[in-house]
């Protein structure tokens, strides 16, 4: 049995690989030159970049459980307090996201009067988009630690039948406003489908006056939006429930067994179910989330055979990098990044190009293809990032929200 004060070592591993793969898919040399594996899918379907976020969001879950069952029993309107805390620093930390860097040109000029660099500012907070990745993980981690303090497995599980089947039912059976119809002849329209109405209604209303404030302009949804938040707090529902079984009274290697077991029959479940509700990210579907759920389950079963059942560990230090600092490899890559790709630019060709397009160029130079070299910046990134954190690592220093 795992102790509530032992450290899980594959956990940490497997965020470690998730963020690391997080890293690669958001960061390619050449967004117009990426191997379809590491690209979203556009619509229906799961790629290898589709597994990256609900992989975290499962970890969330498994970690969430962890670290409320190790806390001592105390004041709980402390504890409450300490989770709105950091729910607000997650969300806070979305929103700088999502506004940096704050004076990379905008599209909106500001009155000729006003300096260019005061434009782009007000510019870029007037069209600031709303939801994203830290938010989503601020909304379901607020809302699973609150209402999974003391409820008994089969309350969770009840809790997740009526999120996935509840969201299954309101996309396939309601009517979308502005439409003929109910929600199922819809799914295959990212524009026009309930999830989406929903976000341009709520975020985006000043849409008219200032300008969007969805993920891009040029989508009629936000991947990250309200309603499909919905599913997502039951990916973390099913973190939950795998950070409780592997704390079950049972051997390790049963644990581990049935966990992988566990996670197989979710697969087939999930792949079974997009047949009628299709395996969808942006929509974040009922069926999607069992899917990739159920592979993370898998996943977790198959590193902690490897890392603490078996005791292979020569190869995880580099993950275990990532995976002990999790949040701030993410904020600090997605930072970087933006600051490689707007500010640092250099001349080729006569053309001022990002950090990364110029070394993609370089790598087309020496004969790569350009999906290939594209990768090969991405890589190159990951490696940065590596460098970066593993002083930290090394001294132990691990930061928390």
């Amino acid at each position: 049995m795992i102790s509530a004060n032992t450290r899980v070592g594959s956990i940490d591993v497997l965020r470690g690989i998730t963020i690391a793969a997080m890293l690669l898919v958001n960061d390619p040399g050449d967004a117009d030159n990426v191997f379809t594996t590491l690209r979203h899918s556009p619509w229906n379907g799961c790629t290898f970049a589709d597994f990256v976020f609900p992989f975290f969001l499962f970890l969330v879950g498994v970690t969430t459980h962890l670290s409320q069952s190790r806390r001592d029993t105390g004041n709980e309107g402390d504890f409450r307090r300490a989770i709105f805390r950091r729910a607000v620093i997650l969300f806070g930390l979305g929103l700088f996201l999502n506004a940096f860097p704050f004076y990379e040109n905008s599209l909106v000029a500001g009155p000729q009067w006003m300096p260019a660099f005061v434009g782009h500012i007000i510019a870029r907070f007037a069209h600031l988009r709303i939801m994203g990745v830290l938010q989503r993980i601020s909304i379901c981690y607020v809302v699973v630690a609150l209402i999974t303090q003391k409820a008994s497995v089969r309350s969770v599980v009840a809790m997740i039948a009526v999120l996935l089947i509840g969201y299954w039912c309101a996309m396939t059976l309601l009517p979308v406003p502005g439409e003929i119809g109910v929600g199922a002849q819809y799914l295959n329209d990212p524009a026009h489908n309930l999830s989406s109405w929903l976000d341009r209604t709520l975020l985006d209303w000043t849409r008219v006056s200032l300008g969007w404030h969805l993920y891009d302009p040029a989508l009629a949804y936000d991947p990250e939006g309200l309603l499909s938040t919905i599913p997502a707090i039951a990916t973390v529902l099913l973190g939950v429930l795998a950070g409780r079984w592997m704390q079950s009274p049972r051997t390790l290697g049963e644990r581990l067994l049935k966990l992988s077991m566990a996670g197989l029959i979710a697969i087939a479940i999930g792949a079974a179910w997009g047949v009628v509700f299709p395996i969808n990210k942006p929509l974040w579907t009922s069926s999607y989330v069992i899917y990739t759920a159920g592979t993370a389950c898998l996943s977790l079963g198959v590193v902690g055979w490897v890392v603490d059942y078996k005791g292979w560990r020569r190869w995880t230090p580099p993950f275990l990098v990532f995976g002990t600092n999790a949040i701030l490899a993410y904020v600090g890559g997605e930072l970087l990044a933006s600051i490689l790709r707007s500010t640092i630019k250099f001349k080729v060709d006569g053309h001022r190009l990002s950090t990364g397009m110029t070394v993609v160029r370089g790598f087309e130079g020496l004969g790569a293809e350009a999906r290939v070299a594209s990768a090969l910046w991405a890589i190159v990134f990951v490696v940065i990032c590596y460098a970066l954190l593993r002083p930290l690592y090394k001294k132990r220093i691990f930061l928390k929200v």
